[in-house]
């Protein structure tokens, strides 16, 4: 009784939820290695952007090497042009300074959801995958032995030979739901703790920036 033989002689049934188990598996394969590059690089372009952040570097000279950027700004980079873009126009108009936080936070705090909801793509699917697939492997078990068994019935002369293969057959499906599984759990806890602490990170840097760009606010109408 080989795998491939177990598996070819399976019940039809049983074939399409070891078909469903795969194609599961698969696909949680291909969001796991995607939301890795996208959550190591997250991370490295956060870490980058605020050493040059805090190197006292001038704002207005960051400003405009991020919007020069060709690509599409992300992270800590676009809650920091978001937070910046609404400063420089809430200044033009002379806001009084406690409107112009108050406009810099709620633009940065939009810009905060929208890269935490970047983050948090595709998280719930490897939820879902990690939950389900050891109930479909079940489910294809459960019925493998039970045809095993009334198959079994219906002969008058039962051995242990006569069952041992459908019930092989059913097992594996129970295995593949946990190959399915098992990964996918450990990945989804592993990558959600990375975006709690990406999305604490834009969080600080937000409530530092507006602290930054309130002081400065202050020290030009003192000097004006």
């Amino acid at each position: 009784m080989s795998l491939f033989s177990l598996v070819t002689r399976a019940s039809f049934l049983v074939q399409v939820v070891m078909m469903i188990l795969l194609s599961a598996s698969v696909l949680s394969w291909i969001v796991i290695v995607l939301k890795y590059k996208v959550l190591k690089l997250a991370r490295e372009e956060a870490m980058r952007f605020e050493d040059q952040f805090w190197s006292g570097i001038n704002l207005s000279d960051l400003y405009q090497q991020v919007k020069r950027k060709a690509t599409e700004r992300r992270g800590i980079a676009k809650i920091f042009e978001s937070g910046f873009a609404e400063f420089i126009r809430t200044h033009k108009n002379k806001t009084n300074p406690e409107m112009m936080l108050a406009g810099v936070q709620r633009s940065m705090k939009v810009a905060v959801a929208r890269e935490e909801d970047y983050l948090d793509s595709h998280l719930s699917l490897l939820a879902t995958i990690g939950s389900i697939s050891p109930y479909i492997g079940l489910f294809g078990t459960v019925w493998g032995i039970m045809r095993s068994f009334i198959a079994l019935g219906a002969v008058e002369h039962a051995s242990l030979a006569m069952v041992a293969p459908g019930i092989a057959e059913a097992l594996i499906a129970t295995a593949m739901g946990l190959f399915a599984a098992i990964p996918a759990v450990i990945a989804y806890n592993r990558y959600a703790e990375r975006v709690d602490r990406l999305s604490s990170t834009y969080e600080n840097f937000a409530e530092e920036f507006a602290t930054i760009l309130q002081r400065q606010s202050n020290m030009a109408d003192e000097k004006a």
